[in-house]
Order: C-alpha cells, then structure tokens, then sequence
C-alpha cells in the first residue's frame, strides 16, 4: 500500500475513531438533557445531574469540529492528488494558490466562529466557512458521484458539515430565546443530522469500494476507456513499475 492509499484511508478511520463516537455521546448527553428538563417540570427536580447540559454543549462543539476538519481531509485528498496527477501548478498556478488559501481561510473562519459572540458576525463566519467547504467541493479531483446524489457519500458528508457549522452558529441563541423557537430548530436540524450521519456511515462503506487503490488505477481506468461496464471484454494490463 502506498502513501496515497494510506492517507485515503485516514479519512475514514477519523471518522470511525473519533467521529462516530463523538455523535453517540453527544446523542446519549442530549437525550438526557431532554429527560431531565421534562422530570424538572414534571416533578421540580431531576436525578440526573446538571453538567449533563454542559457536557453536550462541549461534546457537540468538538463534534463540529471534528466533521468539518474530516471533511477537509477528504476535499484535500481529492483535490491535492488531482494537481499532483495533472500537475495543475504548472497550468495554473493562481488556481493552486487560490485552493490553498481556500483552505486556510475555510479552516480560520470556523476558529473565528467559535469565538464570535455577536450574532451577525456568528452568521458571516458560519456562512463563510459553509461557503468554503461547498467552493472547495466543486473542484477537480473530488470523488462526488452527481448522477447518484442520493447515496454519495459527499453530497452526505457536505449536508452534515453545513448541519454541524449551523448548529454552531445559533447555540448562543438557544440560551437566549425564552420562546424556546431556537432549541426546536436545533432539535429538528440535529435529527435530521443524525440520519445524514447514518447515511455517512453506508455511503461510505460504498464509497471506499468504489475508489480503487492507486495501483488499480491503470485497470480501471483501462476499464472505463474501452467500456467494459457495460459488456464483457479482455483488458489488457498497463504497464506498471517494477518495484525494487
């Protein structure tokens, strides 16, 4: 296995050890935020403690966190290895730089959006971080599957980072808002989130069958150049380089 196999499977074992169990904790703290919060109006008080509260609202920071830095990975997996393949710096620098720079303002408005207290300027980062993920969707290299966006696995992990950013973004408003409009949106939007999630985890397993390993590469492109998807065929092996 190569390098650039190895670093497409650190997009999924990210996900796998620090992800998926950031969603499960975070579910299980907001279920019991919920339960304590109806014993308290029920009976005026609960056995299950405080912090519970302050838990989910750190875990589910880190979760934000930890979905839009893992989908990061994966768009730079894709989009660095296309410039690498086709030597895109050489085409087109201003492009390369752009991507770059796309990155890192993508990865500074997130951070500015954890410190943002003003509800305008939690609305321009959380848009302009949301903004940066979908621009750097759209470039060359990334494996998106647009004829079948109903079970790609980035169409999926998109909807769950712009889910997650926004859930950033109005937490304040949570605390604040007596009429209790902004927790049901949270609600709705994080169930909603959760199912994407599910979806994440099958597209995934499929996504990770579909992509070949760098070796394959040659054969499956061979594959698809003389249409063999479609009817059966014999299919000659590139040549590939001797390993020493």
């Amino acid at each position: 296995m190569e390098y650039r196999d190895m670093l497409v499977l650190l997009h999924p074992a990210l996900a796998v050890i620090v992800v998926f169990p950031l969603i499960g904790i975070v579910v299980n703290r907001a279920f019991q935020v919920r339960q304590r919060r109806l014993q308290t109006l029920a009976q005026g008080k609960s056995k299950i403690p405080p912090v519970v509260g302050q838990e989910h609202v750190q875990l589910g920071r880190w979760l934000t966190g930890s979905v839009v830095i893992v989908t990061l990975l994966a768009l730079a997996n894709g989009i660095f290895g296309n410039i690498v393949d086709h030597q895109v710096w050489m085409k087109a620098p201003f492009q390369v730089v752009f991507i770059v720079l796309l990155f890192a303002s993508t990865l500074a408005t997130l951070g500015l959006l954890y410190r943002a207290q003003d509800k305008r300027w939690r609305g321009v980062f959380a848009t302009l971080s949301g903004m940066g993920l979908v621009i750097l969707g759209c470039q060359d290299g990334v494996y998106r599957k647009t004829d079948q966006w109903y079970i790609s696995h980035y169409y999926y992990g998109i909807m769950a980072a712009l889910l997650m950013i926004f859930s950033l973004a109005i937490l304040p408003d949570i605390y604040q808002d007596r009429t209790n409009r902004w927790r049901k949106v949270h609600i709705t939007l994080n169930c909603i989130a959760l199912l994407v999630f599910l979806g994440q985890g099958i597209t995934g397993t499929q996504a990770l069958l579909e992509i070949p390993l760098n070796w394959q590469e040659p054969y499956v492109q061979k594959l698809y150049e003389q249409k063999c998807d479609t009817r059966p065929c014999t299919i000659q092996a590139p040549a590939l380089p001797q390993k020493r």
